[in-house]
């Protein structure tokens, strides 16, 4: 069978970039929606890499069906079938597809909240994000294409060009930001509907460039949990649990969601009732792909938007850890490109990026003229 050659060129990055696949090693691949050729590509690769592939396929139909009846007993029993596989596991590769992103847009709120809590948190953000080498990919779709505007072929060249770009050179820009993030006390964002400060103190700085999902292209860390004061409003829809939610506005009082609104405030606020780390923020991250500029409805996607930040109600992360634990982490994004409204994000007084633009010259190779030259 031919085989795109970007396809190949994919598996190969996620197996031996992302993954770094190593002989012996097991590696979990699971597909939701995902055309059976570029999986056999991975589990091509992860023989190649001397490892050994375990393969889940997934109809996203079927996994609404299942969740229809998902109950607490059901995801507790699922946890302890699944655990003890990831446990056994040294790497991960996700990936999604389908053509339809509101496919269990029906599921009743405690359905996804039983599933999050008692079968996401404890297999997926315990241990394999806790403890293998894992990426997450978002497979193109004519799902995907339409959402984006695009005709099919187009937006299958933006996918690969926004997926096969150079991370390592990303990994190298990246480096003085997350220097002065690391050195950084307060925050305080400024755009339409937002004026929020907190600090970032002593919680460290991460890269994401293409080692954890693909896309990538952003730098993360957590605000202290207690320090967020203030409103943020979100100018990006965010789709969850099968509802798109538009006009997100939080209002925060010493790092605690006090009020919530969008254009469905009722369900919003049932999702950030889902447990009490919920309306704490658990990630803080500045996007940079510089072929990402306007949002895909698809937060792989618009969680990377250059000029963007994300704000995170829910759990986060052991690498920048602040103490908050949730079955919720959601990415919530604000873009602060001038056509969006614009922004300025400051650091200990410091202005470090106006309209979406980096202006301070030890972060300008982020800019999207630098970062995105062939």
């Amino acid at each position: 069978m031919l085989v795109d050659p970007r396809m190949r060129k994919l598996a190969h990055n996620l197996v031996n970039y992302s993954c770094s696949v190593r002989r012996g090693e097991n590696v979990w691949i699971e597909a939701y929606g995902v055309d059976a050729a570029f999986v056999n590509c991975l589990v091509e690769e992860v023989y190649a890499a001397g490892g050994y592939p375990y393969v889940s396929l997934y109809d996203n139909r079927v996994q609404r069906a299942v969740m229809k009846g998902m109950d607490e007993t059901l995801a507790d029993r699922m946890r302890a079938f699944d655990a003890p596989k990831m446990d056994a596991m040294q790497c991960y590769i996700g990936v999604r597809g389908g053509e339809n992103p509101y496919e269990t847009s029906d599921i009743p709120a405690d359905r996804t909240a039983a599933y999050s809590k008692f079968y996401s948190l404890p297999v997926h953000h315990d241990r394999r994000v806790a403890k293998t080498k894992w990426v997450i990919l978002r497979w193109p779709t004519q799902g995907m294409s339409s959402m984006s505007g695009m005709s099919t072929e187009n937006f299958e060249d933006f996918f690969f060009k926004v997926c096969n770009l150079d991370y390592c050179r990303m990994d190298e820009a990246m480096t003085p930001l997350v220097e002065l993030m690391n050195a950084t006390d307060r925050v305080r964002l400024s755009a339409p509907g937002t004026d929020l400060e907190f600090s970032i103190k002593d919680i460290p700085a991460v890269k994401c460039c293409g080692l954890r999902n693909i896309p990538d292209g952003e730098v993360y860390t957590a605000p202290v949990r207690d320090s967020v004061n203030g409103r943020i409003t979100y100018n990006i829809p965010s789709p969850h649990d099968g509802i798109r939610f538009e006009n997100i506005s939080l209002l925060f009082k010493d790092g605690k969601i006090i009020d919530a609104s969008a254009n469905d405030t009722a369900a919003i606020n049932k999702i950030f009732d889902t447990d009490e780390g919920a309306r704490y923020v658990g990630e803080f991250s500045l996007g940079v792909n510089p072929f990402i500029t306007r949002a895909m409805g698809d937060i792989l996607f618009d969680e990377k938007i250059r000029g963007s930040l994300h704000f995170t109600p829910g759990s986060c992360y052991d690498e920048a850890f602040n103490g908050n634990r949730s079955a919720i982490h959601w990415d919530l994004v604000l873009d602060m490109s001038a056509d969006k409204g614009g922004g300025e994000i400051y650091f200990d007084d410091r202005l470090i990026r106006k309209d979406g633009v980096f202006v301070v010259k030890e972060l300008e190779g982020l800019n999207p003229e630098n970062l995105g030259r062939e």
